[in-house]
């Protein structure tokens, strides 16, 4: 038997209306199913790094290993190892894809978050904490375009987190609402960030630009004091969801079922096509699962689960493969 380290990094919804590229969310399905991805590594023999995928989503990745981000994990963790005056070991990389591309509930970002969280296990933590991060980020930003932490930050930390990006500071933790069910349902289909990013305005009404400062800042506000009203009534969306709505079919009866539903607010995850709905009646989450699952999911690839905020994020267990 070998020994191997495997990661888990769970889904995150970014944005959450109120918070746009600055606020994420971990999440945790309340069945106890994992909703995330798991990268196992272990040492070999044979000089690199290989790399295999395994799980519900593994066929919607690319089939040359060396495209897969799993190994772009591998050789920038490599690089900055170098940097270090460190050898990286001669690696096996198992990727169990759970989550499915394109569907904003960071799947990408799970990947990244795994992948590294597994290879610096593995190397007896060489690059800490900070260097981890950092790393996750660059990895991010090789997808999108850009380095956005609003997925990367929940799934590594944890639970509910507003970007800084100030003095050093990544991220910081916001206080939640542990009364609060959120229902997160994938339809099946994709939206790729780079399609819901175009479909965004180049300039915004000044109306606009400070209804978002101020709905965000009450919403900070409204975590820290435990004012769950205020929470709940920020979380509006003037910025993106105007305009990424028509991308995903079906939201607008969505939101509206959730409405009648007493919902404390229904919203795009991330970038769609995945949405989120929030109750603090378990039995009013149920209905609304079960009607997202008979009117919103367009086809087999689709799931949807009630979950509460993923405290813990990212973990490393040892394992024998």
């Amino acid at each position: 038997m070998t020994k191997a380290f495997r990661a888990y990094a769970p889904a995150s919804a970014a944005n959450l209306s109120v918070g746009f590229d600055l606020l994420g969310a971990a999440l945790k399905p309340v069945s106890g199913a994992p909703l995330g991805d798991f990268v196992t590594v272990y040492p070999v023999t044979e000089p690199g790094c290989s790399v295999s995928c395994s799980g519900r989503f593994a066929h919607k990745l690319p089939a040359d290993p060396k495209k897969n981000i799993v190994y772009d994990a591998y050789v920038l963790y490599k690089e900055a190892m170098e940097k270090k005056g460190l050898s990286t070991l001669n690696l096996h990389m198992d990727l169990q894809k759970n989550l499915p591309v394109c569907s904003g509930l960071g799947s990408s970002a799970a990947s990244v978050v795994a992948a590294v969280a597994a290879l610096d296990a593995v190397h007896k933590n060489a690059l800490g904490d900070a260097g981890r991060v950092e790393l996750m980020g660059r990895l991010e930003g090789k997808i999108s375009g850009s380095i956005h932490y609003d997925n990367v930050a929940p799934c590594y930390y944890g639970g509910l987190q507003l970007i800084i990006g100030e003095q050093g500071i990544i991220s910081q933790g916001l206080n939640t609402f542990d009364n609060w069910y959120w229902v997160s349902c994938f339809p099946g289909i994709k939206v790729s960030t780079a399609a819901a990013r175009s479909i965004l305005p180049a300039q915004y009404r000044r109306q606009d630009v400070i209804t978002y400062g101020r709905r965000l800042a009450a919403f900070v506000h409204a975590c820290h004091t435990g004012n769950e009203a205020l929470a709940a009534a920020c979380l509006i969306d003037v910025i993106a969801e105007p305009y990424r709505a028509q991308l995903i079919p079906g939201f607008d009866l969505a939101r509206q079922y959730g409405s009648a539903l007493n919902a404390l607010a229904t919203g795009i995850s991330g970038s769609g096509s995945s949405i989120f709905s929030i109750f603090t009646d378990y039995q009013a989450a149920c209905d609304m699962k079960e009607w997202l699952e008979r009117n919103f999911i367009d086809n087999e690839d689709g799931f949807c689960h009630i979950c509460t905020i993923d405290k813990e994020g990212a973990r490393v267990e040892e394992v024998e493969v």
